[in-house]
This record gives C-alpha cells, structure tokens and sequence, in this order.
C-alpha cells in the first residue's frame, strides 16, 4: 500500500513561485516552505509498513495430532524436529500459555472457526450441523471481501459439507492431492494465493496439513515397516527419541514414537512448503501467518482428552510491523474460541453476535490484556459416538477436571487404543503395578482430577483430595461452574449433583442416548413434504403446507417417533423469513409415538415473500437429536373469485 501526497507547490529553490504571506519576512517564508517540503518528501521516503494494510492476507496453518512439546522452540528435546516451524517462531510471536478446547480434531477445529463452544455450535462430535444458527468464519470473510480457501480436514472444519468456501485446494485440476506430500501442499498454497490474485481480493486461507496424525511415516500393521514414497528430510530412530513423561519406556513404545517424530519432521516439510509458495508470491509482508495445532499427539493419554499436554498447542503469529521477531508470551492464555474474533479484528471486520471467545489483538501488539488467566475445555465424544464427557479449566499453574463419564464401570473408548502403545500396557499391566495403575485410570478415570502443572506437567499425581490445594481446588470448581452457567453447557446439572452418582451416571445415559439416536438417523436432512406423513423409524416427519397466508393460521405437523429411553423431549419449531431472520419459535414437550401440530399466525408484512421452517428435537439447538427443514414457501393472500 503506498502513500501518496499531492502539492501544486514548486520544489525547493523557486522561491519566487509564491509570494510571501502578508507581514512575513521573504527570508522567513522561503526557510519554512523549504523545511515543510523537507518534511512531506521525507514522509513520502519512509517505507511503507505493509503489515498494517487495511485487510491484510491471512494465513492460518494447523498441524494434525501434533503436541506442543515436540516442536522444537517450544523446547522439544530431540533436536532437529521442526526447523522450519522454529523459523516461523524466531520471526514471530509465540504463545506459551495457549490451548485449544477440545482434545480430537472435527469438533476442535469447528471451535476455531465459530468462535463458540461445541455445546453452542452443535457439534460435539463428528457429525455434520445442517442448519447452524451462527456465522462461520467463511461467512463473515467473504462477506468481508476475502477470497477464502481451504486445503485438507474440509469436513472437519465446517459444521457441514460441503460448505461455502471459494475454492478447495486439496483437489487441484480434478486430482486429489497426496495429504502426505510436502509438494503438494506448495501447489495448494501457490493456486490458492493465484485464484485470489486473479479474484482481486485478499485472500484468506486455512492449510491444514495432515502430520502427524497417523498413518505415521513407514508404519503400517503391528508396527511393521512400509514403504513410503514421502520420505522426511529427516528420519529419527527408536533410540534417540524421548519418553513422554505420561508415557513409559518400551521398545514398542520407542518405535511408535520414532515414527511419530519423523511425521512430525515431514509435516514440518510441508510447512516449508507452504512458506516458499507463499514467499514467491511477493505477499509475504502482506500477510498474517497464524500456525498451530488441533490437540496432543494421537497416543494414550494425549489425544482425547483434556490434560494439559492434551490441549496445549504450538500457537505462533508472524504479523509483518505488528509483532516483534521472537517474542514470547508467558502472561496471556490464549485458546480456540478466541481465533475467529482475532482473525476479524486483525482484518478489521465487525464482530457478529454471540462469540464464546475474545479477540486478543491487545497481545499481537504487545500490549497487556486483562482477563486472560483462565482457560476452558471441554470434551464429549469419539469419532465412533461414544460419549465420554468432560470439562475442565486451567490457569497458569493448576488445572481441574470433572469427568462424569467415570463410574468405574464405563471403559473409556478412544482411537489411541489401537496404537503400538496402549497394546504395550495391557500386556505389561498383570506384572508392573505402576503400568496397572495408569492402564485403570485411563481406561476407568476418577470422576475429578486437580493437577500442578508447574510441578508435574505429565499430570501424574491427582491432587484433588490433597487439603494443601484445597482453597485452589475450591477456587478452580467456582470457576469451573461459572463457565458452565454463562456458557450454557447442558453438562451443569451433572455438575452440581456430581456427589450423587446416581444423577450423575443417568446425564451419561441421557447423552449417549442421544448419541446414539442422532447416529441412527444422521442420514435424515431436510424435507418439503405434503400430504399425509407415515411414522417411521426415525425420530419424526415434518408436515408443511407449501403455501401460507398473512393473516391467517399456519400449521406445522410433526410425526413423532421418541424412544423410552428418551423420555419426554421438547419440539422446537421456528418459522424464518427468507433471510434467515426468526420470526417465531414455539417449543413443545412430546413423548413416545403420536402427531404434534404447531400452528403459526403470519404476519401481513410477509404477503409476497417467503419463510421457511426449521424443526428440532432436544433441549436445545446445540446438542439436537434430529432436524428438519422445509425451505421457499410462498406467503400470498388468496384470490377472491
């Protein structure tokens, strides 16, 4: 962006051009005309800082399953892990005290880019929300003039698919591209940069690069080695790697880590990758770079789950001007939620109502921020559905952790129990009574955990029947609940009555009921029906008629079909204008089998335009067992013979 001024006036040495102001010495006026042209032509000589254009490029970069201590600035103790993130870092501002809020990818990732919490965005787990009631962050850059693409975790990071982005760079001229390959992640990023170019937009972009969640490099079956055409600039072996604390030493557990590390290394390939395309574009200072990973690396004890080696990511910023080269943050705590309201006040665009998160512009600048010394997380199912909920929120030092799933009775179901690593346990446990005991917590848990971080970063000792730490525990639960109350989180009840197992064991159910009955019936979607609707297996049928009067009753029929297990559910039904914009939401309890009419006055304004209908069953939007909608119905009066 370059800077202009514009002056009709004569350069310095034509004094005779303009005549001197009244009552002003001709030696006077020429000595301050000569320094105000000095001073615009040295203002026009300044460099431009680009850094600060009014919408600069955004780059958003994740990694896969990567853990925070396996880079290399944020202290990695094998060396040579990630040369190029560590560049990034030396150029840029690190954060040391950053998260993100959810332990697996489809959920975390939608946390990122909603700027909600999953309880307030409806996705919990891996399954698509086809009528989100909030903006993404897609929404809000298009509409905001970038051109927005993604490369890789597409489903993973939209409450749907497909979703509205300008273009998906994982495919390029009809090939997917090899999620593996360094190079192909250059091209991706060069015709990303190219189409936005060509659109004549800033672009904004989110290159998710898939190491190192597995496959692991050359790792295939029981360990076995494979041949893999993606090769790592740098191959680490079972002997040199280091043993996370939380993790025992093994031979099996050496190998699994040697192939993790070298993932590790190859995504920092395809970092470097991403960097070349985006330095030959001539854009580099023109650009926000923003790196960071999804959650913990993807073995026992990391990945799904909530401890501080779980959540805590690799959070870099490099913005050209604005951040100072190898800077690092120990006083702010940063997580997920608040990505999407920094990215819009970094590109200067309005914040939409509802955010969880808070932008934390303040800190990129170097600037104190107050409020930022807690942070929260939440976790609630697997890939496969099973419900496992916890929540936990952590300051600097300390951190707590409820865990209603935990009865001692429930197994705790997670991807990591197929690794190498978990396999090691079980066959360990009958002979080593400490390998036993972390097999039962991670397989059983403890309803709560209370840990000193600063002290004991592999969470190893729980603390929380500890009398020394009782004000800090009692403090941690307080601020556990008052998120809970001013978040919405549906898991509060279970909280509050958490010395009652009974209560506590009977919300488990309820969620995994839940679960269960929106798996069944994740192929439903949206329907425009007429006529009479049968019950069928699935949760319900909606009825509309397909057009509408001002004026006059409108009535919305659901065919309902609740399971026992359920109960009693509440109906909500919500008639919308063809904005999207509510102009009525009725609520209803229903149970078991039957019909539910729900009927609507319009208003007179609506003549000549159309609404649609939107249908949900469960408390809240957030955490539905089903929807329906119906879309485009006409809203006209009827003609008089």
């Amino acid at each position: 962006m370059l800077t202009h001024f514009h002056c009709s006036q004569a350069l310095p040495g034509n004094e005779n051009i303009l005549p001197p102001p009244e009552n002003l010495p001709k030696a006077d006026f020429v000595m301050r005309y000569r320094f105000a042209i000095a001073l615009l032509v040295g203002l026009v000589a300044l460099p431009v800082n680009r850094g600060l254009a009014e919408k600069p490029n955004l780059l958003i970069v994740t990694v896969d399953d990567m853990s925070c201590d396996s880079v290399g600035a944020f202290g990695c103790e094998l060396p040579g892990t990630t040369p190029n993130i560590d560049a990034l870092a030396a150029a840029g501002l690190r954060y040391h005290h950053a998260h993100v809020q959810v332990g697996n990818c489809y959920p975390s990732r939608n946390v990122m880019f909603s700027g909600r919490y999953p309880h307030n965005t409806g996705v919990e787990g891996f399954y698509q929300v086809k009528d989100p009631d909030y903006p993404h962050m897609v929404d809000l850059m298009k509409q905001a003039g970038y051109f927005v693409g993604i490369r890789g975790k597409v489903s993973h990071s939209t409450p749907y698919q497909p979703y509205a982005w300008d273009t998906d760079l994982t495919t390029l001229d009809g090939e997917k591209q090899d999620m593996k390959n360094a190079e192909s992640y250059y091209k991706s990023t060069r015709r990303g940069i190219e189409m936005a170019k060509g659109a004549g937009k800033p672009f904004c972009l989110n290159i998710n690069i898939s190491d190192p969640h597995k496959p692991f490099y050359a790792m295939g079956k029981n360990g076995a080695v494979v041949d893999d055409k993606n090769v790592p600039t740098r191959v680490f072996t079972p002997d040199e790697v280091p043993i996370p604390g939380f993790l025992f030493d093994h031979p099996d557990v050496r190998l699994e880590l040697a192939h993790y590390y070298s993932s590790v290394r190859r995504a920092d390939d395809c970092f470097a990758a991403v960097m070349k395309a985006l330095r030959e574009s001539g854009q580099d200072e023109d650009t926000v770079v923003i790196f960071l990973s999804d959650h913990g690396m993807p073995l026992p004890f990391a990945k799904t789950a909530l401890w501080n080696h779980s959540t805590r990511t690799p959070w870099i910023v490099r913005w050209p001007g604005v951040t100072k080269p190898g800077t690092v943050d120990t006083t702010h705590m940063i997580s997920a939620v608040d990505l999407l309201p920094t990215l819009l006040d970094i590109a200067g665009i309005r914040h939409p109502d509802g955010f969880d998160g808070r932008s934390f512009l303040p800190t990129l600048r170097g600037q104190q921020q107050p409020g930022r010394n807690l942070v929260y997380k939440v976790y609630n199912e697997n890939s496969g559905g099973n419900r496992s909920p916890m929540r936990s929120v952590q300051s600097k030092r300390f951190g707590y952790l409820f865990n209603p799933w935990s009865d001692g009775k429930r197994v705790f179901r997670t991807a990591t129990t197929g690794t190498l690593t978990y396999r090691a346990m079980v066959k360990l446990a009958p002979t080593d009574p400490q390998i036993a005991a972390r097999l039962e917590l991670f397989q059983h848990g403890v309803l709560e955990e209370f840990y000193d971080y600063e002290n004991d970063p592999d969470a190893l000792v729980n603390l929380i029947d500890n009398p020394d730490y009782a004000d800090e525990v009692a403090k941690h639960r307080a601020a556990m609940r008052q998120f809970m109350v001013d978040s919405n989180d549906h898991i509060l009840p279970a909280f509050d009555n958490r010395d009652d197992k009974q209560q506590v064991s009977a919300y488990v159910d309820k969620v995994q009921a839940e679960a269960d009955a929106r798996r069944a019936n994740r192929r439903g979607g949206k329907a425009k029906t007429s006529g009479t609707a049968k019950p069928n297996p699935k949760l319900f049928q909606m009825q509309v008629p397909d057009r509408a009067t001002p004026g006059a009753p409108y009535t919305v029929s659901i065919i309902h079909r609740i399971p026992k297990p359920l109960g009693e559910q509440k109906f909500h039904v919500t008639i919308k204008d063809a904005g999207g914009k509510r102009i009525e939401r009725i609520i209803q309890p229903v149970s078991g089998d039957g019909e539910l009419k729900v009927t609507f006055t319009l208003p007179e304004n609506l003549s000549g335009k159309s609404i649609s209908v939107a249908a949900f069953v469960g408390e809240e939007f957030a955490n539905n067992l089903m929807y329906r909608t119906a879309s485009e119905i006409k809203v006209s009066r009827q003609e008089t013979p």
